[in-house]
C-alpha cells in the first residue's frame, strides 16, 4: 500500500502563527520532486506542540495542495486510546487518506496494553493506520510478536515506521508479518539497509530539503539497480547525520531557512539550533553541493 518515499513535512511558522502559504509552496516543492506521499503533524511537524486549530488547518492545506496527486497521512497518534481516535475521526473528516498513529509515550504500556489500544484505534476508525514505533522518543519498543498480532488481527492496521534502529528488529517484523504489511523506514540512515531486508520505502526528514534524491533511492532500489541506490545512500549520509546533531526537526527547520524555504523557528519548548551546530549544518550542506 505504501511505496517509496513519504516526507515528514516540518510545520512552518511566522511568528509563532501557522504560515500557511509556506507550507503549500512547500508541499507543491515535494510533489514536484518526486515524494509519494506527504506525512503531516508528526514528529518533524511538531506534533506535540500544535494545537487542534493548527491540526486541522495543516492537514486541510495539505489535502488541498496534494489533490489526491499523492496521499496524505495524518500523524494524529497521542498517549490516550480515546483522543487518538478522536483525532483520526477528524483527519479522515479532513480528507486524509491515512493516519500514523505513534505508540503511546509517558503511561510506559505493556505489550497487552500496546495491542488492546491499537485494537481499539482500529475498531473505532476507517481509514488506514500506521503504526509508528520510536522508543527513544516514547519510552516503550512494540515488539515485533505485537505488531504480527496486530496485522493478523486488525484490517485497516497495514504498515509500520519503524524507527527503533535495530535492524532485527526490522527482520523479525518482515519475517513474521511477510510483504502485505508494509515496513517503513523511520530512521533516514537506515532506509537502504532495511530496503534490502524488506521495507517499502520511508517516512523522512532529509525528503524535505532533497526529496527527488531520496524518491531516486527508493526507486532505484526497486528497478534493481541496487549499486545506485546504494551510491545515493552513501551520498546523503552525512547530510542525514548532521540533520540529527540536535533534536528533530530544529535542524532541518534550520536547513531549510539557509536554503531560503519556508520553515520558521521550532516552537518552544524546542528552540533554534546553536551556533556551533549551525556552523557545522552548514558546511556539511555546502559540501553536499546545497547553494546557500
Amino acid at each position: 500500500m505504501y511505496k517509496g518515499s513519504y516526507v515528514a513535512v516540518v510545520t512552518p511558522f511566522k511568528d509563532d502563527n501557522l504560515d500557511e502559504q509556506g507550507l503549500r509552496r512547500n508541499i507543491r516543492f515535494l510533489i514536484d520532486k518526486g515524494s509519494k506521499g506527504i506525512v503531516a503533524c508528526a514528529t518533524t511537524g511538531e506534533s506535540p506542540s500544535l494545537s487542534d486549530d493548527d491540526f486541522e488547518r495543516v492537514v486541510r492545506i495539505a489535502v488541498e495542495e496534494t489533490n489526491s496527486k499523492v496521499p496524505i497521512i495524518a500523524g494524529a497518534g497521542t498517549n490516550s486510546t480515546f483522543k487518538t481516535i478522536k483525532l483520526i475521526h477528524k483527519a479522515e473528516e479532513f480528507g486524509a487518506q491515512g493516519a500514523l498513529v505513534v505508540t503511546p509515550y509517558y503511561n510506559k504500556p505493556t505489550q497487552e496494553g500496546l495491542y488492546q489500544h491499537y485494537r481499539k484505534v482500529s475498531e473505532e476508525t476507517g481509514i488506514p493506520i500506521i503504526v509508528y514505533n520510536v522508543p527513544s522518543r516514547t519510552g516503550g519498543n512494540i515488539l515485533p510478536q505485537t505488531v504480527a498480532k496486530l496485522a493478523r488481527d486488525c484490517k485497516n492496521i497495514v504498515a509500520i515506521k519503524e524507527a527503533s534502529g535495530n535492524l532485527d528488529q526490522v527482520t523479525e517484523i518482515q519475517r513474521l508479518c511477510g510483504d502485505e504489511f508494509d515496513i517503513l523506514s523511520g530512521d533516514d540512515s537506515l532506509t537502504f539497509p532495511m530496503l534490502a531486508i524488506g521495507a517499502k520505502g520511508v517516512i523522512s526528514v532529509i525528503a524535505n530539503i532533497l526529496p527527488d534524491k531520496v524518491s531516486a533511492m527508493c526507486g532505484s532500489f526497486f528497478e534493481g539497480n541496487i549499486e545506485e541506490a546504494r551510491k545515493i545512500h552513501l551520498e546523503l549520509f552525512p547530510v542525514i547525520k548532521a540533520l540529527f546533531i540536535e533534536t528533530n526537526p530544529m535542524p532541518i527547520k534550520k536547513a531549510m531557512e539557509l536554503m531560503g524555504m519556508p520553515a520558521g523557528k521550532p516552537r518552544l519548548p524546542l528552540v533554534e539550533m546553536g551556533q556551533e551546530n549551525t556552523a557545522i549544518l552548514k558546511n556539511i550542506l555546502m559540501e553536499f553541493g546545497i547553494k546557500l
